[in-house]
């Protein structure tokens, strides 16, 4: 299916790696200008130079996100390379263990914007170019909103913001013809989930122990999965679907986890 993505210039915040790789990975393919926004240099670079490699017409701008100036110097950087800004998504974030009984207020506020305070920046900022091309917003949130985790207070809050403030501006960019949608995330197998994964001290029990929790094929969900779900509702295809919270999980959030299938 082409989506008509073909020359849309997206901003993909943390779309070095991970889902924000995925998502403009998939961009990239389907004929539209994803631009990284990321501080990692070394590692955008490394990337952006793979991209061209194989012809693929990926931008970038550096940004530390929680920094209110650099986002807009971002921003206006991809305005003068590209001239315009099509959508955003807003990916960047982390799992940052700031809990309640063994956190304190300080790291709560940082965990805050670290992952929901720049979404709302970010999305401010694009405003003025999404307006003049009817463009769409897709947010990208975790199933800690709903199920809970214990000991992630912050990301938890942040995550219940993402799902807030989409359903906030899909109502208040309505007049704008500007769409707005999240996909949720439950379990992705991500470098970083990697990483929390082999903290442990039997990793792989512990990632079969997370699988057959899953409901669908008890599997992780991919990040390309996820990529998917991301383009369609970047695109016109999804011309009618705005506020919406969607769950890429293979059932993990809202099915019953008790359910035994045949595989």
């Amino acid at each position: 299916m082409d989506l008509g993505l073909k020359d849309k210039v997206i901003i993909v915040t943390g779309g070095s790696k991970g889902i924000g790789g995925g998502i403009v990975s998939l961009l990239a393919e389907e004929g539209a200008l994803p631009v990284i926004v990321g501080r990692n240099k070394p590692n955008i670079k490394k990337v952006i130079d793979d991209y061209h490699k194989i012809g693929f017409n990926v931008g970038y701008a550096f940004a530390e996100l929680t920094y209110p100036e650099q986002c807009k110097e971002a921003v206006a950087s991809v305005l003068t390379k590209y001239g315009r800004i099509d959508g955003l998504v807003n990916n960047a974030g982390v799992n940052d263990g700031v809990g309640l009984e063994n956190g304190n207020y300080h790291d709560f506020i940082e965990s805050i914007k670290r992952n929901l305070a720049h979404y709302y920046l970010m999305a401010q900022l694009v405003l003025p170019e999404l307006k003049k091309n009817k463009g769409t917003i897709v947010n990208i949130g975790s199933k800690t909103a709903d199920t809970g985790q214990g000991g992630t207070s912050g990301y938890s809050a942040a995550n219940g913001g993402r799902n807030a403030l989409t359903r906030e501006w899909a109502v208040e960019l309505l007049p704008h013809k500007i769409r707005v949608n999240c996909v949720v995330v439950a379990e992705c197998y991500t470098p970083l989930y990697k990483k929390w994964i082999n903290s442990f001290d039997n990793p792989t029990e512990k990632l079969d122990s997370i699988k057959n929790k899953i409901p669908f094929e008890q599997r992780m969900t991919t990040a390309a999965e996820i990529s998917n779900t991301v383009a369609f509702l970047l695109s016109e295809r999804s011309s009618h679907t705005t506020g919406q919270l969607i769950y890429v999980d293979g059932g993990y959030t809202h099915l019953d986890r008790a359910i035994k299938t045949n595989g």
